[in-house]
């Protein structure tokens, strides 16, 4: 059944109350008036400013009676024809005793006629009185062909502004925004799609990146999900080979959102790897690879001292990130939050059981065209994630990012060499590179900084001789941790496939 049948169906049913949470109340009201085609009834419409007016007319009739809840409620129950009575942002006048007890007579047919009563805010919570009484009803969100109705109509506005300069459109991308603008509402959608279009009279690829910050800052209400504005390729990333090869045969698939028969949509990876040698530079890589945002969600954030809090935070971030999709959700060092130990009052397994449901459900609502969330979640701690994130099928692949082989650990040299406009030919990498055995790039990294420190403390040059000095002073994480880095390496060897 279409939105309006339904609607239609609870008008006929005389349902006596019925609850629409939505921010677009010109929807609502539109929604309705369609509505009277089919099932006729008179329509009246209140608000606290301007009271109750009748509008199922071409017109809208002047409001009667003072603008006040007691008053319209008053007006419902003595009024000789059935109605619909669109309320807005009535429900916290139903605090008083006397609007509740009202309102429940209403709904009750006690001493009126069966009338249809409508309360419209952007969060409605009820009395358990109430609750007992209303339906749910939630306007379904504009599909493709709505969009691009609305986008072609804030065009023309533009146009007829600017004096008939015609808006410079890309189709393709067109299509990219309008996969990216589902999800929303109306309201929402062409507030954006204004902005990107009166940003510079067009709509092209440079317009993405903006959409999907406008999206995050609209959508993340629950706070708990940190935009990643500084996306990393993987022409930045050193190594990795498979890894990348893994996410290069995915990307069509995941972003069209539609895959082939027999297969399902990428649904995530895990990184395993030793600290320090890039689990954070290829979870944003990924990102990039399928040219889509990056989230980032801080377990740490989410939880709180007051019970079921916890559990509320992560169905928030989530969803949020529903809304987002199509998206890489990056979940840092998941082991801090999914600690399998019994000391928080079984906080943390409820957490992995709510997150293991999504990931189930993620997959089923992918399939069933909602936009996908690819999960990247990282780990430094293997032997602290449970045993149930760990089983096959949770993720699509885990990998594992070992410390660098000597090709790799030359390309990390020249990345962070040509990131600080060092000239490449005045180094001997193939020598510094096998200096460097045994380090993480992040340790290759601060090797060159802390060479580059020596080197302005001198007034002299940055050379191979000084960063080899460097080298070999420093004592990496292999060395100072060996004993944990080496069980980590063995464990992984063959449990998890390589990254490189």
């Amino acid at each position: 059944m279409s939105e309006l049948q339904d609607l239609s169906a609870l008008i006929r049913a005389n349902t006596p109350l019925i609850v629409i949470e939505t921010q677009d109340e010109a929807q609502v009201v539109g929604l309705f008036r369609q509505a009277l085609s089919q099932v006729w009834r008179a329509l009246y419409r209140w608000t606290i400013t301007e009271g109750l007016r009748r509008i199922d007319m071409d017109r809208e009739d002047e409001p009667f009676g003072p603008p006040d809840a007691s008053a319209a409620l008053q007006a419902m129950k003595m009024a000789d024809q059935r109605g619909i009575y669109l309320l807005l942002d009535f429900h916290p006048y139903l605090g008083y005793a006397s609007s509740q007890r009202a309102l429940r007579d209403i709904a009750q047919r006690r001493h009126c006629l069966p009338h249809v009563v409508v309360l419209v805010g952007a969060r409605i919570e009820l009395p358990e009185e109430l609750e007992a009484l209303a339906v749910r009803f939630n306007p379904r969100l504009p599909d493709a062909h709505a969009l691009l109705k609305m986008v072609r109509e804030e065009a023309q506005a533009y146009a007829q502004e600017h004096g008939g300069k015609r808006v410079e459109v890309d189709d393709q991308v067109v299509q990219q925004i309008l996969r990216n603008l589902q999800g929303l509402s109306l309201t929402d959608a062409r507030r954006i799609a204004r902005q990107l279009i009166y940003a510079d009279g067009a709509l092209g690829a440079n317009d993405l990146p903006q959409l999907a910050r406008l999206k995050f800052e609209l959508l993340n209400r629950s706070g708990h999900l940190h935009y990643e504005y500084d996306a990393a390729q993987f022409a930045d990333v050193a190594g990795a080979s498979k890894l990348k090869r893994w996410i290069e045969l995915r990307r069509d698939i995941f972003v069209s959102g539609n895959p082939p028969p027999g297969l399902d949509l990428p649904k995530g990876v895990l990184l395993l790897g030793v600290q320090g040698c890039g689990k954070s530079m290829l979870a944003k890589a990924i990102a990039a690879g399928f040219g889509v945002p990056l989230l980032r969600l801080d377990f740490g954030t989410l939880y709180d001292k007051f019970h079921g809090e916890t559990e509320k935070n992560l169905r928030a971030a989530l969803a949020s990130a529903e809304q987002l999709a199509p998206c890489v959700l990056w979940i840092d060092e998941i082991e801090k939050g999914l600690a399998s130990g019994g000391e928080d009052g079984g906080v943390s397994r409820r957490v992995l059981g709510y997150l293991l449901t999504w990931m189930a459900e993620r997959q089923a609502g992918a399939r069933a065209g909602k936009g996908p969330v690819f999960l990247v979640a990282t780990a430094n701690q293997v032997q602290e994630l449970p045993a149930e994130l760990l089983r096959k099928g949770r993720f699509d692949e885990i990998f594992f990012v070992d410390l660098p082989g000597p090709q790799a650990r030359a390309e990390i040299l020249q990345v962070h060499l040509r990131k600080r406009r060092l000239a490449l030919d005045t180094f001997n990498l193939s020598a510094l590179a096998a200096a460097c055995e045994g380090f993480s790039g992040a340790e290759i990294e601060q090797a060159i900084v802390a060479a580059l420190y020596v080197a302005h403390a001198e007034s002299r040059s940055l050379d191979t001789d000084l960063l080899m000095t460097e080298i070999r002073a420093t004592r990496p994480l292999s060395v100072i941790m060996k004993e944990q880095v080496d069980a980590l390496r063995e464990w992984a060897g063959e449990r998890t496939v390589p990254a490189d």
